[in-house]
């Protein structure tokens, strides 16, 4: 998928033997959506060590063009007019630069038909909600050699067993709220939150909601403070703590453009915030967040075109997208650090053994003029990526190598890989009759 930017089983197969096997894989019941997640986060930890990692997380709809007929088992998603897909995904990034260091972990389903019980009706773990917990349970465990983690999702995260429960020494969340909640001395959320005192004010880049749109330039006023939020008083979070403290960080636009709506976040986070400048860090943290929308973009019609499939069931399809995710990363990774400003290791994308075929390339590849030749630490992600692109044509002139051009090499290396992997596999003596 890398390789080729599609997800069409005709072009990943190659020729119709080909396409039989991809479909037969898909097809496997052994294959499953758990054990393809399970191995989004094999390098991750590796890739995170000794840092701290923005472990951000949100989720994204995969609608198909359905008919009665063909339906292919897909359930509801969107508003309960289409008919798709969940993909719950949290990737790692380093918190200084915005390095993309691989995914974490996360979930992919299809719904099975329409839930008929009010959400306070469910125990929380039967509630779609549940997968905010987990993931980020998940990521104590990959991200365990990372220095610090703090997890960083939209408001669909506020939700209080998170609060009460994922926090832990050097694992901080970092969210916007949703809910105008009930604080522990009788107040509400959002206006304790106006009451802060003006701490400072900044003009930040935002992007634009509107395809194609540049960043805009938004003045933002800065106020910060603590609250202590009280527990809900749904039962089924009666097991947690009564009252949690947490930091908000309220920022909002002076004077927007004529016509647009002022922006405003109440940001809420278990990180110390002390002074405007630890609050400024922690909105640098939360606007990292359209590094995971990226990675959607990548993986759908931007990219991959994941929506485009024509597999016949949902079974198959919820497969195809756990895979995808994996595929948009290691994209999303390449182009990122062709030019190693954010000096990150081979090992997040290639095996021990791709690599060393990189290293047999790698001087091959290398011209006359010293432009030409690899400019970055052998081993890093930045070298693997100069071979990438030489192999897809790049002349090292002109501009940087971009997305077309790592597909063309990434064919071409994997071409190359699995023909010296044959090569170096002992032979078998034949005997004759």
């Amino acid at each position: 998928m890398v390789a080729r930017k599609t997800l069409c089983l005709r072009r990943l197969g190659g020729d119709r033997a080909g396409e039989l096997r991809v479909g037969r894989f898909f097809a496997n019941p052994k294959v499953t959506t758990a054990k393809i997640i399970d191995s989004w986060g094999t390098q991750t930890g590796t890739a995170a060590a000794g840092r701290h990692v923005l472990a951000i997380q949100d989720t994204s709809e995969v609608i198909w063009p359905t008919s009665p007929q063909r339906r292919r088992g897909l359930g509801l998603v969107g508003k309960g007019n289409a008919y798709g897909v969940l993909v719950h995904a949290m990737l790692a990034a380093d918190a200084g630069t915005g390095a993309c260091l691989g995914l974490v972990g996360g979930a992919v389903w299809n719904r099975p038909g329409k839930v008929t019980t009010t959400i306070y009706e469910r125990a929380l773990e039967d509630r779609e909600s549940i997968r905010w917990q987990r993931t980020a349970e998940q990521a104590k465990h990959i991200l365990a050699p990372a220095a610090r983690v703090t997890v960083v999702a939209d408001r669909e995260a506020d939700i209080y067993a998170q609060w009460a429960t994922v926090p832990d020494s050097g694992f901080d969340l970092l969210s916007r709220a949703s809910n105008d909640r009930r604080l522990a001395d009788g107040g509400m959320l959002f206006a304790a939150a106006d009451r802060f005192a003006l701490a400072d004010t900044r003009t930040i880049k935002v992007a634009s909601h509107a395809p194609g749109q540049p960043r805009r330039r938004a003045e933002m006023a800065l106020r910060f403070g603590e609250v202590e939020i009280a527990r809900p008083r749904d039962p089924h979070h009666h097991p947690f703590a009564p009252t949690v403290r947490l930091r908000v960080i309220d920022v909002r636009e002076i004077a927007p453009p004529r016509g647009s709506e002022p922006l405003h976040w109440r940001l809420l986070t278990t990180h110390t915030i002390t002074d405007a400048a630890q609050a400024w860090q922690a909105v640098g943290w939360y606007q990292a967040r359209w590094i995971i929308e990226q990675l959607f973009r990548v993986m759908k019609s931007q990219g991959l075109d994941l929506e485009n499939s024509q597999m016949t069931s949902a079974e198959r399809l919820v497969k195809l997208a756990a895979t995808a995710v994996k595929a948009a990363c290691i994209d999303m990774q390449l182009v990122q650090e062709r030019d190693g400003k954010h000096g990150s290791d081979a090992t997040a994308v290639f095996t021990g053994s791709e690599i060393d075929t990189l290293g047999a390339l790698n001087p091959t590849l290398a011209g006359s003029t010293p432009r030409q030749r690899n400019p970055h630490p052998p081993s890093s992600l930045a070298w693997a990526a100069w071979i990438i692109a030489r192999l897809g044509g790049w002349n090292c002139y002109y501009k940087p190598p971009g997305p077309i051009t790592m597909r063309r090499g990434m064919e071409q290396f994997y071409a190359i890989h699995r023909g010296r992997t044959l090569e170096m596999k002992p032979q078998q003596d034949v005997r004759i009759p």
